[in-house]
């Protein structure tokens, strides 16, 4: 498991990279008003990209520590990919919070800097609401252990994304 994660390690710090203000604006990559469209969709095409590849690796992660039977798997796996589906828009949303404060760092104002604030702490607060609520719809499938095995996995990725993404965003800067 610990190659898994160092894997998923790798993965996250990459999409974080990608959208890093202060490596978009060292590289001079950062958005602006005369960036161009095709330079942008380009950007989002990799970070979807990247988002891809790690929920593929916590996917294969998730399969192996949690050695399902074909039983359980045929009951876990249809559930898993709802929970996916809908942790996806909640990430859809994290992900566009970065991009905006991407584009404003260093020129933010108070009301942006306030406002980006009050959606990253909706996206966590959908996050955990989104965990509560499969809680008891994955305990109807498979056995208590795997589910806490599960939603021990769950976290140790999402903890490593969010330690390389609080690792690589710069501090609001104060106007």
């Amino acid at each position: 498991m610990k190659k898994t994660i160092a894997i998923l390690s790798f993965v996250a710090a990459a999409a974080v990279m990608v959208c890093n203000p202060r490596t978009m604006a060292q590289s001079g990559n950062a958005p602006s008003s005369q960036s161009s469209s095709a330079s942008q969709s380009g950007i989002d095409r990799d970070i979807q990209m990247l988002r891809q590849d790690l929920r593929s690796k916590k996917k294969q992660t998730i399969a192996t520590n949690l050695q399902l039977t074909d039983a359980d798997a045929t009951k876990f796996w249809p559930v898993y990919d709802q929970y996916v589906a809908e942790l996806t828009k909640i990430n859809d949303e994290k992900y566009a919070v970065i991009k905006e404060y991407a584009s404003a760092w260093g020129n933010m104002k108070d009301e942006q800097a306030l406002s980006l604030t009050n959606r990253a702490l909706a996206v966590e607060e959908s996050v955990a609401q989104l965990r509560i609520k499969y809680f008891p719809i994955f305990s109807k499938v498979v056995s208590g252990s795997k589910v806490a095995t599960f939603f021990q996995i769950e976290r140790h990725v999402q903890a490593l994304v969010d330690l390389q993404l609080t690792a690589q965003l710069p501090l609001v800067q104060a106007q």
